[in-house]
């Protein structure tokens, strides 16, 4: 038996992928897409700018830079 990095075996994560594979499609896609917050990104439902230059300034001066949008 093989043991996999979190100490399960091979066999057992096999077991696992063939429960997941008999799911519905519309299961699977439920448990497929994790959403995740992103400040100020998703607290207005559009946005629009006149140009390419005043989105990277909108960016830079108003999302947290963890979001990776702002000036490398």
């Amino acid at each position: 038996m093989t043991e996999l990095a979190d100490g399960a075996s091979r066999e057992e994560w096999i077991e696992e992928f063939e429960v997941a594979a008999r799911r519905t499609l519309e299961t699977r896609f439920r448990y497929a897409f994790i959403h995740t917050y992103k400040p100020v990104l998703d607290d207005a439902s559009y946005r629009a700018f006149d140009s390419l230059k005043a989105y990277r300034e909108w960016c830079e001066s108003n999302l947290p830079a963890w979001l990776g949008y702002g000036h490398v």
